[in-house]
């Protein structure tokens, strides 16, 4: 290994080396500027991006509302984290963490923050009781896989996703090391889906809705663009599932919604009322 980094005894930040996310990185929290979030007609009111944290949640309102639930309708405001939105007063309101997504719900008599878009599955699914087994053993089981894909997506996005797709340069140490752990969770999750149709048991739950976004995407030729280099065919029980995800009217639906880049069809910086999916979707040739 050549250009050994030989650490500081106190680290410095280097605005020089950040990568695509340089602009925006730095090692403290809080508010940047001062700006108040729009606030809609919706009890819900969703601050996010279509990254596969963001589509979760989206996929998971449009699920509620094709399941009747109109009590999940939502108002869905773009935060662009490219240009720091974020870091607004009005957003660190709602998440401190300045993490998309985040969302207030207005239907009680005291508004509800809720950030962290596992928790914010788990919310929804509590709120409106669905997607979320009350047999105590089918319960653990979907919650076992929510905790696994938020602790393990960390390595595929911020571990594969940043050296593979983003740094600023190639390095075969970090490359290799989050490959190596990245095709290791694809095992598991094919191995999971072997004997199981969705990733929880027979149900399809919240823990589809997290996985999918990630690795459900991943394995569709649909991030990073490594479906050849991580060998993603391979994986035949999670294509089956991945795809079965897929093929979802509210997935369809959920995945667009706070999309700023794709086909015309694909995008929807804002949503306020079921027509505005629609209108989108009617674009696809």
């Amino acid at each position: 290994m050549t250009n050994e980094y030989t650490p500081a005894k106190v680290w410095v930040m280097d605005n020089e080396n950040g990568g695509e996310w340089a602009s925006i990185n730095r090692p403290d929290s809080g508010a940047r500027h001062q700006q108040v979030l729009p606030v809609g007609k919706q009890p819900i009111q969703l601050h996010s991006l279509a990254t596969p944290n963001g589509q979760k949640v989206t996929i998971m309102l449009e699920e509620l509302l094709a399941k009747g639930v109109t009590e999940a309708e939502y108002d869905a405001y773009l935060i662009n984290i490219g240009e720091g939105e974020q870091f607004s007063s009005g957003f660190v309101d709602i998440n401190p963490n300045s993490k998309i997504p985040a969302l207030t719900d207005n239907s009680t008599s005291d508004s509800i923050r809720v950030f962290e878009s596992g928790n914010i599955l788990l919310y929804l699914a509590e709120k409106f009781g669905y997607f979320l087994p009350k047999n105590i053993a089918e319960r653990t089981e979907v919650m076992n896989w929510l905790f696994w894909l938020q602790g393990s997506a960390p390595y595929l996005g911020g571990g594969f996703g940043h050296f593979y797709a983003y740094a600023p340069e190639k390095i075969e140490y970090p490359i290799n090391r989050f490959t190596m752990e990245t095709k290791r969770q694809l095992d598991v999750l094919d191995k999971q889906l072997a004997n199981n149709e969705f990733i929880g048991g027979d149900t399809y739950s919240i823990a589809d809705m997290a996985i999918w976004p990630w690795y459900g995407n991943l394995v569709l030729g649909k991030t990073y663009n490594a479906a050849e280099f991580l060998d993603v065919a391979s994986y035949t029980h999670l294509q089956r599932w991945a795809k079965q995800i897929d093929e979802r009217s509210a997935v369809q639906r959920g995945k667009i919604v706070n999309r700023t880049w794709g086909e015309e069809w694909e995008q929807l910086p804002e949503r306020h009322s079921a027509s505005d999916i629609d209108a989108v979707l009617k674009k696809r040739p």
